[in-house]
């Protein structure tokens, strides 16, 4: 009886084996996202837990809060209307108002000068002055208050301030705040990624560093600009200790400085407590979700490498 020979087809024994390794990838590829959005939404889900009973605190009655119940039994928006006139809020939101202007105004102008200097023009030293800028991030900032408040103080014997010490003013309160590393930083990142060759065009058209900035950097740089503004906004708007250490009346406060009293006066009122929480973010949560999208693309847009 003659052998009888099994001739496989060539290529079928490594075919299969690929085949099973790519399904198992795939497998868990989507078991890691699962597992991925799954902590994200527990983390989601904690963070929100804080903001919706403060937010259903507001609205319940002052013996609701006390038992700790979940929801009102009738939502009361008059503790809205209640809190804002027991602490004045009318006062403290003009003050912060004004304050985040200031600040976002002084330090758009320093942060796209600086950035702009340290992505585009060439000086001696330039590397290593940005480099001991970017370490000065690493600096708490409870390290530089006490000596900036000796400087705001008029205390520095060779820092002489116009018009003698700024505790209790605008300026006092406004201008430590107007320059920012980390907005330079973010803006030199952008600055840096705009095409020479732009550059090399506007100088043949006689254009110098000035106009370039203003007629091309500038509207090319929109998005960096936009986050940057967030970003000074929101910190501005939610500054509490410097005010509080620079100011011993209610000329200048913030509204934040403005919620710290009110605690202290409502005390056991924990649904007005609450009620004051809720109107001092929301206008940070009005710009948020109206700046959402363009502030996404910002951030992903600074984040790439100069």
């Amino acid at each position: 009886m003659a052998d009888t020979q099994i001739v496989k087809p060539i290529g079928l024994s490594s075919a299969r084996p690929r085949a099973v390794g790519r399904r198992g990838r795939a497998v868990r590829y989507r078991l890691g996202r699962l597992m991925l959005y799954g902590v994200l939404l527990l983390g989601g889900i904690i963070s929100l837990i804080p903001f919706a009973w403060m937010m259903s605190a507001s609205l319940m009655t002052l013996g609701e809060t006390v038992t700790r119940q979940l929801l009102p039994s009738v939502p009361r928006f008059e503790n809205y209307g209640q809190a804002w006139q027991d602490a004045n809020f009318a006062r403290y939101f003009l003050n912060s108002i004004v304050i985040s202007a200031a600040i976002l105004a002084g330090q758009l102008s320093t942060s796209i000068l600086a950035g702009y200097a340290f992505a585009r023009i060439e000086f001696k030293g330039r590397s290593l002055i940005f480099s001991i800028m970017l370490s000065t991030l690493m600096i708490q900032g409870m390290v530089t208050m006490i000596p900036n408040f000796l400087v705001v103080a008029n205390r520095v014997p060779f820092i002489p301030l116009p018009g003698g010490s700024w505790l209790n003013t605008l300026q006092g309160i406004t201008v430590p705040g107007m320059a920012s590393v980390f907005s330079i930083f973010l803006l030199r990142q952008f600055f840096a990624q705009i095409p020479w060759e732009l550059w090399d065009a506007a100088r043949i058209d006689g254009s110098g560093h000035n106009l370039f900035l203003v007629r091309v950097v500038l509207p090319l740089s929109k998005p960096a600009i936009f986050t940057v503004t967030v970003f000074v906004f929101i910190g501005a708007w939610n500054e509490f200790l410097w005010p509080l250490l620079v100011t011993t009346t209610e000329t200048w406060r913030p509204i934040m400085v403005g919620l710290y009293r009110f605690a202290e006066e409502a005390g056991p009122l924990m649904h007005l407590m609450m009620a004051g929480s809720m109107i001092t973010i929301v206008p940070i949560l009005i710009l948020y979700f109206l700046t959402q999208k363009q502030y996404t693309e910002g951030i992903a847009l600074t984040g790439l490498k100069g």
